[in-house]
């Protein structure tokens, strides 16, 4: 039986500038700042859509000063995508900016990492350097799905469908996954924030919002061996994302085919 072929797609909806000791631990003075660009993911064939992460909000952007360009749940919508036809979404991890939004999907069930959410809602949460890049109503919101019976956690690697399989990582947090998808021109990986930008990857410096180091270097690793070639890599928060990739759609919503490279 033939891999299903999947079209991928990346939602530009925030920005933020950056200083380069921001982004890289082993970050050289020199360095210019950049800005880190945040995203959406969906995944198409067929009638069927799969989400990958659900962004932020209006007054998150506010409260964490980020510039909000849009709201990448109206811009599925204007899209053309139903909400109510999203019946499966991705969560890589539960952080603010990749979590939020998820009281407007209620028709969707959401897969994430059991450890993601034991640490999200455990201990760890007492420190600030741990949870200051969740929101606790984010999080509250998952609970809520999970006693909707809406929350399935994975433990480790899985198949969701044919041609979509997500792998735990680690690193950034206890429960990060990364997203292999099958595509036209082959195997590409959603690496979220595994690695924020590809210049993380390439040299192996890890992103300062980490929660094991070691299991994000492997995380690089990992990455390597999914993606059938390193232009088969998709970062987290890279700006060059929607430099490297087509424009689809209307221009207004920067929305790139992740399948079709410039």
């Amino acid at each position: 039986m033939s891999l299903r072929i999947w079209e991928a797609f990346a939602m530009r909806y925030a920005t933020v500038r950056r200083r380069s000791h921001e982004n890289f631990i082993m970050a050289d003075i020199h360095d210019e700042d950049s800005d880190m660009d945040y995203f959406v993911w969906f995944l198409k064939s067929g009638d069927e859509t799969i989400l990958v992460d659900t962004g932020f909000n209006q007054a998150a952007a506010e409260q964490r000063k980020r510039k909000f360009l849009r709201c990448p749940i109206d811009s599925l919508q204007a899209s053309g995508i139903k909400l109510e036809d999203i019946h499966d979404t991705i969560i890589t991890h539960a952080h603010y900016d990749h979590a939020g939004n998820t009281a407007r999907l209620k028709g969707t069930r959401f897969h994430l990492q059991e450890r993601e959410m034991s640490y999200a809602t455990g201990r760890d949460m007492r420190h600030r350097f741990c949870s200051h890049a969740y929101d606790a109503r984010d999080i509250c919101e998952l609970v809520m799905a999970n006693f909707e019976g809406r929350v399935d956690f994975h433990e480790g690697d899985y198949e969701l469908r044919s041609g979509i399989s997500v792998h735990w990582v680690g690193g950034h947090t206890r429960g990060l996954q990364i997203v292999r998808v099958h595509t036209q021109r082959g195997w590409i990986v959603l690496a979220s924030d595994a690695s924020h930008y590809l210049e993380n990857q390439r040299r192996r410096a890890p992103f300062p919002i980490v929660v094991d180091a070691a299991d994000m270097l492997r995380g690089f690793e990992l990455i390597e061996k999914l993606a059938d070639s390193p232009q088969h890599i998709i970062a987290g928060h890279d700006p060059l994302t929607n430099d490297l990739y087509k424009s689809v759609g209307n221009p207004g919503l920067e929305i790139v085919s992740l399948t079709d490279p410039l």
